[in-house]
C-alpha cells in the first residue's frame, strides 16, 4: 500500500466533488435544511389545545374552574358554547379538540359537599392530542378540587385536612419535556446517514458512467488504495457536518450537551465508517449513479427515520420489528447521541451500542473491500 497513490486518488476525488454542484449542495444544504425542518416544524409537544367551554351553571365557582383552563398555556379557549348543539358543532367542525361542560347546580352541589362531575368531550381523531389534552384537563380539575376541599373544611371551623395524595413528577435529562431536545440530536444521525451514504454511492458508479474506470484500472493503484482514497474526503466532510450540526443544536436550538465531545466525535467516526462503507458497496454493485443513489436513500433515510427510535419509540414497535432494528446502525447511534447530549452517560454504560456499531462497521468494510475488483466486467 502506497501513501502517495492514496493521496493521488484523494486529490482526484476532491476535484470531482468541487466540480459537482449537486454534491456541494448536498454537503452544505441538506444538514441546514434538515435541522431547520426538524428543529422547528416537527414538534411533539402539545400546547394551546383548542378548547370549547359550556358553563351550564354560570356561578362564581364554575368561573373559577374555567379560569384554571384560561391561565395555562396548554389550552386555548376558542369558543364559549351556548348549548350542547353548539358544542357538537365545534367538535365536529374541528374548531375545538376538547370541550369542557360544567353541569347545572355545580356550585350548589360543590358547596353542599356532594361529588360533582365535569364532562370532557374529546375529538379522538388525533388520539395523541386527545389523550394529552385529557391528561391536562384532569390535572386542572384535580388541582381545583383540592382547593375546594380545603376551603370547604376551613369555612366550617375545622382544621384543614391533609392534602389528598397526589403525584409530583420530577423529570430528568429533559426537564422541560421539550420534544426538540429529543429530535435535534437525532437529526445528526439522519444527516450523516443520508449525506454519507448518498455521496459515496456515486464514487465508483460515476467512474463507470464517465468512462474513466478503464483509466483507473490501468494504473498501479490497488483496489484497497482506491477505496481508502475515495472515502477519506467524504469522511472529513461527514465529520465537519457533524461538528456543524452539533454546534447549531447546542448554540441555536439550546439543546443541552452534558457529555464529552471526544465521545461524540469518536462514536460519530464509527457510524460514519458504517454509512460510507454501505454507500461504497452500493456504488460498486449498481454501477449507475441513479440506481446507487436511490439504493442509498432507501437503505438510510427510511430506516433512520422510522426504525431507529428517532421519532417512534422502539419498545412500542411489534416484537418482529424490534428484532429487525437490531441490524440497523442508526438505532445504536441515535441512542448514543441522546446519551451524550442529554444524559452525559459514561462510555461504559453504552459500550454495547458502540460494540454493535463496531461489528456492523467491520462487516460492511469487509463487504465493500471484497466487492470491488480492478477488472472490466
Amino acid at each position: 500500500m502506497s501513501l502517495r497513490r492514496i493521496l493521488a486518488v484523494m486529490h482526484k476525488e476532491v476535484i470531482q466533488i468541487s466540480r459537482d454542484i449537486r454534491s456541494l449542495l448536498i454537503i452544505f444544504a441538506i444538514p441546514l435544511i434538515l435541522l431547520v425542518i426538524y428543529g422547528y416544524a416537527v414538534n411533539l409537544d402539545v400546547k394551546h389545545v383548542p378548547l370549547c367551554v359550556y358553563d351550564r351553571d354560570g356561578s362564581q365557582e364554575s368561573q373559577d374552574l374555567l379560569k384554571g383552563f384560561q391561565a395555562t398555556e396548554y389550552f386555548n379557549i376558542v369558543h364559549v358554547a351556548r348549548d350542547y348543539p353548539d358544542v357538537v358543532r365545534q367538535i365536529d367542525g374541528g374548531m375545538a379538540t376538547v370541550a369542557i361542560v360544567i353541569p347545572p347546580d355545580f356550585a350548589r352541589d360543590l358547596n353542599g359537599g356532594s361529588n360533582v362531575s365535569v364532562q370532557a368531550i374529546l375529538d379522538a381523531s388525533d388520539s395523541n392530542s386527545a389523550n394529552i389534552g385529557l391528561g391536562y384537563a384532569q390535572g386542572i380539575v384535580a388541582a381545583y378540587s383540592r382547593r375546594v376541599q380545603v376551603d370547604w373544611t376551613e369555612r366550617r371551623g375545622a382544621a384543614a385536612p391533609m392534602p389528598p395524595l397526589d403525584v409530583r413528577p420530577r423529570t430528568w435529562f429533559n426537564e422541560d419535556l421539550e420534544s426538540m431536545a429529543n429530535i435535534v440530536p437525532g437529526v445528526i444521525a439522519m444527516v450523516m446517514a443520508v449525506v454519507g451514504a448518498f455521496l459515496t454511492s456515486l464514487t465508483i458508479a460515476r467512474e463507470w458512467e464517465r468512462g474513466t474506470m478503464e483509466q483507473l484500472i490501468s494504473t498501479p493503484v490497488a483496489a484497497l488504495e482506491i477505496e481508502i482514497g475515495k472515502l477519506i474526503p467524504y469522511f472529513v466532510i461527514g465529520m465537519v457536518d457533524t461538528a456543524v450540526c452539533a454546534v447549531i443544536s447546542v448554540w441555536w436550538f439550546g439543546v443541552p450537551f452534558r457529555g464529552s465531545w471526544v465521545v461524540l466525535f469518536g462514536s460519530s467516526a464509527l457510524f460514519l465508517t458504517v454509512v460510507l462503507s454501505l454507500g461504497y458497496f452500493m456504488s460498486v454493485t449498481a454501477k449507475s449513479q441513479l440506481a446507487a443513489s436511490q439504493m442509498a436513500l432507501l437503505a438510510t433515510f427510511l430506516p433512520t427515520f422510522l426504525l431507529s427510535g428517532f421519532i417512534f419509540p422502539i419498545d412500542q414497535m411489534p416484537v418482529v420489528v424490534q428484532w429487525i432494528t437490531r441490524v440497523l446502525p442508526a438505532r445504536y447511534y441515535v441512542s448514543i447521541l441522546r446519551s451524550v447530549f442529554l444524559k452525559g452517560t459514561p462510555v461504559a454504560l453504552f459500550a454495547s451500542e458502540l460494540a454493535a456499531l463496531g461489528v456492523i462497521a467491520f462487516v460492511l468494510v469487509a463487504l465493500a473491500t471484497l466487492s470491488f475488483h480492478k477488472r472490466l466486467e
